[in-house]
């Protein structure tokens, strides 16, 4: 690692998604956009859904991130996300979104109908317990 770099480590629950040597880091927090670079004091945030920008040896790489948070201590930079997306450009990037968001919907559709038979089951076993109750 060069003296004048940090050592980013961008997270999921799991797995490791990229580590890696950063001049140059950009997020955006609740309160809006920051810029880290190496001698940036410590700091912590809480990252909203968007693009996090880093850059290593003037290329810029970009990953679309879920909520989360980042902590930069010293040289290193932890950011650790429900979920994350690396990709080339923005445009490709948008489009691995709308497929992963699809079926996050898909999956979260799913459960609600599991939960509703669930729920629809259980009344049914109450109306049925009540209905033997009254005939002893």
């Amino acid at each position: 690692m060069k003296n004048q770099q940090m050592h980013l480590k961008i997270m999921v629950p799991e797995r490791i998604i990229t580590e890696v040597d950063a001049d140059k880091i950009i997020a955006e927090a609740y309160n809006g956009f920051f810029c880290l670079k190496p001698k940036h004091i410590d700091f912590t945030a809480a990252l909203k859904r968007g693009i996090l920008y880093y850059y290593s040896n003037n290329d810029e790489q970009i990953i679309a991130i879920d909520k989360g948070i980042l902590v930069k201590c010293g040289a290193n930079v932890s950011v650790s996300v429900l979920n994350a997306i690396r990709g080339e450009n923005l445009n490709e990037i948008e489009q691995q979104v709308q497929v992963e968001f699809s079926k996050a919907q898909d999956l979260e559709e799913a459960s609600v109908q599991a939960l509703k038979n669930l729920e629809a089951e259980l009344v049914q076993h109450f109306v049925d317990l009540q209905k033997k109750e009254s005939i002893l």
